[in-house]
């Protein structure tokens, strides 16, 4: 086998796998905002919104008694499939891997969810710098993942998709999108409790909608430091060899 040639696959294996430890990083960031969105009862994250309702109306209806993540993921499959029907032959199959970005980050809110149990917002006051502290990390985020360049969550992608169809900013479609999903999640309030979940969807979905974008536009021009730590090929054997040594050295210096 030509050693050129297995080196540059052993780059371009490492390069894949850096690129997407940093994605998970960055899925990671953005689970946390949305829970913490949650747990200040102000309305939780516009993407998050129609899984919250259905998890909260799982006890109370015939709906299936899932988590958020649970249901988050459900939905991200529902709109990766309408992404196909729209498509149809146009639609890339490496945007199956959607899939997988819906379901690891779905999982993720589920893992925040348990870490912060012990968040409880008993003011306005916590609660409000509760639901800034989750629009900004979301933000931050939602950020990181772009600069990522691999495929975009099943929530971007839809939008993408109708705005080839439609011919239409992508901006105004996105806009569009995120109108529908909040409305849908009223709509079920009325269905499932009969009345609107003030801590679902509330002021701070509205803030939301408006200030992670904010945060996003912001941030943007200052990530020269995030593309260069994407740029960068850890070379994971090396590091592991040093790491054995020193401290195979620190062990030898105490006796």
């Amino acid at each position: 086998m030509n050693p050129a040639l297995t080196t540059d696959r052993k780059r371009n294996a490492v390069s894949f796998l850096w690129q997407h430890f940093l994605l998970l990083v960055s899925l990671y960031l953005m689970a946390l905002g949305v829970v913490l969105c949650i747990r200040s009862s102000l309305g939780s994250s516009v993407i998050s919104s129609l899984p919250f309702v259905f998890s909260l109306a799982g006890p109370i209806s015939r709906v299936p008694e899932w988590t958020i993540g649970g249901y988050t993921i459900a939905m991200n499959f529902i709109l990766v499939f309408c992404q196909i029907l729209i498509l149809r032959r146009k639609f890339d199959l490496m945007q199956l891997f959607q899939l997988v970005i819906g379901f690891v980050f779905g999982w993720l809110i589920d893992l925040n969810m348990a870490l912060t149990t012990r968040i409880e917002c008993a003011t306005f006051l916590a609660r409000a710098a509760t639901q800034l502290a989750g629009c900004t990390i979301m933000g931050i985020g939602i950020a990181f993942e772009v600069r990522c360049g691999s495929v975009t969550m099943p929530g971007e992608g839809i939008s993408i998709a109708l705005s080839q169809v439609t011919k239409r900013p992508f901006a105004k479609v996105k806009i569009g999108v995120d109108t529908m999903l909040v409305v849908l999640a009223v709509a079920c309030c009325y269905l499932f409790f009969g009345h609107w979940q003030w801590n679902v969807i509330g002021i701070g979905t509205l803030f939301a909608m408006v200030y992670v974008g904010l945060v996003v536009k912001c941030i943007a021009p200052h990530l020269g430091w995030f593309d260069r730590l994407l740029a960068y090929r850890p070379g994971f054997r090396r590091h592991l060899f040093g790491l054995a040594r020193f401290i195979y050295r620190h062990g030898n210096s105490k006796t």
